[in-house]
C-alpha cells in the first residue's frame, strides 16, 4: 500500500497547486500545452515514486508530420499515466465521462480536450464524439482510446467497440496499435494497492485505414498487432 499512498500523495502535493496556477492560466491565455506538459511531467514524477518503471518500444514508428489515433489495450488505471506520457506532442483521449466531474482534474481535462464517452450508447452522442475527434485530428492533436472500452480483469484481449474503428475510416487518420503489459498485475480492477514492477509499452507500425476494405478488417488488424506483443495466455 506504500507505493499507492507515494503515487497519490505526489499527484496531490504536484498537481494541486499546478492545477491552481495552470488552469486560470490556460482560461487566460488559451493555451493549453503548458498545462498539459505539466500534468504529464507530474505522472511521469508519480510513477517513480511508486516504483513503476516503464519501458517503451517502438517509438520510431510514431510518424512525426501528421496525427495519429492510438488504439491500446487496457488492464489496469495505470495504463493511462503509463502510456500518455511517451506520446510525443498532444494527444485527447476517450475516457468515461463521471471522471470529467471530479473537481479540478475534471476541469484540466476539458480545458485539454479530452472526450468524455457516456454510457448510453446514443447514436448522436456517438456521432457528436467523432465531428470533434476528427476536428482534432485536422489540428494535428493525436486521439488515444482504448479499443476495448473497459478494463480486462485478468489481462487477456477483451472484443473490440466498433467505434475506433468507425472515427478512423471516417477521418483517415492512420492507426498505431499499442500494446500495454505489466500493468495488471500491478493493479488490478477493482483495487487501489499498486505492486511496483516495470510496464511494457509497445507500439507497432502504423495502419492507413484506407488499406483495408471495412472497419472490421482493420480491427482486424489492430487485434493481431496488439496480440503479437502479449504473452500467448492473454491474446
Amino acid at each position: 500500500m506504500i507505493a499507492s499512498l507515494l503515487l497519490l500523495a505526489t499527484l496531490v502535493l504536484l498537481g494541486l497547486p499546478a492545477a491552481l496556477v495552470l488552469i486560470p492560466m490556460t482560461l487566460l491565455t488559451r493555451r493549453v500545452l503548458p498545462l498539459y506538459r505539466t500534468g504529464m511531467w507530474i505522472a511521469r514524477i508519480g510513477l517513480r515514486m511508486a516504483g513503476i518503471r516503464v519501458v517503451g518500444r517502438g517509438l520510431e514508428h510514431i510518424p512525426a508530420d501528421r496525427a495519429v489515433i492510438f488504439m491500446a489495450n487496457h488492464v489496469s488505471n495505470l495504463d493511462p499515466p503509463v502510456l500518455l506520457p511517451l506520446l510525443p506532442g498532444r494527444t485527447s483521449i476517450f475516457l468515461k465521462q463521471s471522471l470529467m466531474q471530479i473537481p479540478l482534474l475534471g476541469a484540466a481535462m476539458r480545458l485539454g480536450e479530452f472526450i468524455p464517452v457516456s454510457r448510453d450508447g446514443s447514436p448522436q452522442t456517438a456521432q457528436q464524439n467523432v465531428r470533434l475527434a476528427s476536428s482534432l485530428l485536422r489540428r494535428g492533436i493525436h486521439l488515444t482510446i482504448f479499443v476495448e472500452g473497459t478494463r480486462s480483469r485478468d489481462g487477456r484481449l477483451l472484443p473490440f467497440k466498433k467505434g475506433p474503428f468507425f472515427l478512423a475510416k471516417e477521418s483517415g487518420a492512420h492507426c498505431i496499435p499499442v500494446t500495454i503489459h505489466g500493468t495488471a498485475s500491478m493493479m488490478r480492477k477493482g483495487s487501489l494497492r499498486i505492486h511496483p514492477a516495470t510496464a511494457e509499452v509497445t507500439f507497432h507500425p502504423a495502419l492507413d485505414p484506407a488499406a483495408f476494405a471495412t472497419r472490421d478488417a482493420l480491427m482486424d488488424a489492430v487485434r493481431r498487432a496488439i496480440a503479437s506483443a502479449l504473452p500467448q495466455e492473454l491474446q
